[in-house]
């Protein structure tokens, strides 16, 4: 071991005395408020110490609360956007319900606005899988009484007619085919002619003469000739209307009253007995939506066929003349859709 100089004995020697003296001072000597020097500088010394250790203590803290709270978030936002999916698929379940309540409402008013009519509601189960014809399905059949050649409505106006019946099921022609067609006539001069399908949305109204005044917007109606619809239905609006001057007759389309594109729910009338559609104008607002599905009141027991007092052949016979052959001659391949004025009904 190195033996240490006296001299540099002597120096710790002082050195220990004078710190010792100091200390002693430090701990004799009172600062304001009756502190010890001794104290305050003890707190000067540990304080930067203390400071260190807090922040290190607090950064560690801070970083795994964040680091948790930060997996919380993430679990709680997965759990959130979970119950927004499931209500967004409530909503629209709600929303559907209150479509099909509208619905339900205008069939109520239509029906109970023509309750001495024979009619059965039928719900749409689905459509034909060629898109070159226009045909749906219906919930009820032959076992409900429904025949062919019926007329289906909706509250807005001329749907088909019943094309093919099955025990449970029927199938419908509606009228947008190219093979269907309904008797028709314009609302303000009462000029027949028949409506028929072109396979688009909108409809044709042939053999009205060149001569005829014929606005956008004018109504048309069945005409009750075709023995399928009775009078006065609506069938649609005229869109256009066109003189062709290599032709006698105008080229007049109209818009289909009826919405075929968004079929649910239709009416199948039982008889050709006129309804007067001023007492669903008496009753309330119609909507523009279909019926809805099942019987209403109606049932099939209370169906009658369509006798001759139930045609009513005299306003037949006080009808304006067709200005043009209808659709008498028609393609034998599928049932005749157009209006087809039979012979004794023309004879009267």
């Amino acid at each position: 071991m190195i033996a240490i100089p006296s001299r540099h004995k002597s120096l710790t020697l002082l050195a220990g005395v004078i710190v010792a003296q100091l200390l002693l001072l430090a701990v004799q000597i009172k600062r304001g408020g009756q502190v010890r020097l001794i104290r305050v500088w003890s707190v000067e010394m540990i304080s930067p110490l203390q400071r260190v250790a807090s922040w290190a203590i607090y950064g560690v803290e801070n970083g795994w609360g964040g680091y948790i709270g930060l997996r919380r978030a993430h679990q709680q936002n997965e759990e959130l956007t979970a119950e927004l999916g499931r209500l967004k698929v409530r909503n629209a379940e709600l929303e559907s319900r209150a479509l099909e309540a509208d619905r339900l409402a205008a069939l109520l008013n239509f029906r109970t606005s023509h309750a001495d009519v024979p009619m059965l509601a039928a719900r749409v189960i689905g459509g034909s899988p060629d898109s070159a014809s226009q045909l749906v399905y219906l919930n009820r059949g032959s076992r409900d009484g429904l025949r062919r050649d019926m007329g289906v409505i909706t509250p807005d106006g001329v749907v088909g007619k019943i094309l093919a019946v099955y025990p449970d099921t029927s199938q419908v022609l509606l009228l947008g085919d190219k093979e269907s067609g309904v008797g028709a006539l314009l609302a303000d001069t009462r000029t027949q002619g028949p409506v028929k399908g072109t396979g688009e949305p909108q409809l044709s109204l042939d053999y009205i003469s060149n001569d005829e005044k014929v606005a956008p917007g004018e109504a048309v109606l069945t005409s009750g000739q075709d023995r399928i619809f009775p009078k006065d239905l609506p069938v649609g609006t005229v869109v256009s209307a066109t003189t062709d001057r290599k032709s006698p007759f105008m080229n007049i389309r109209v818009k289909p009253a009826a919405h075929l594109d968004r079929l649910e729910e239709v009416m199948v009338l039982m008889s050709r007995q006129e309804l007067d559609l001023s007492k669903v104008a008496d009753a309330g607002p119609n909507l523009s939506a279909p019926p809805m599905a099942g019987p209403t009141g109606t049932a099939a027991s209370s169906a009658k066929p369509a006798t001759a007092a139930s045609a009513k052949p005299a306003n037949t016979a006080a009808a304006k003349p067709v200005n043009a052959p209808t659709a008498a001659a028609k393609s034998p391949a599928k049932t005749p859709t157009t209006a087809t004025v039979p012979a004794p009904a023309t004879a009267q």
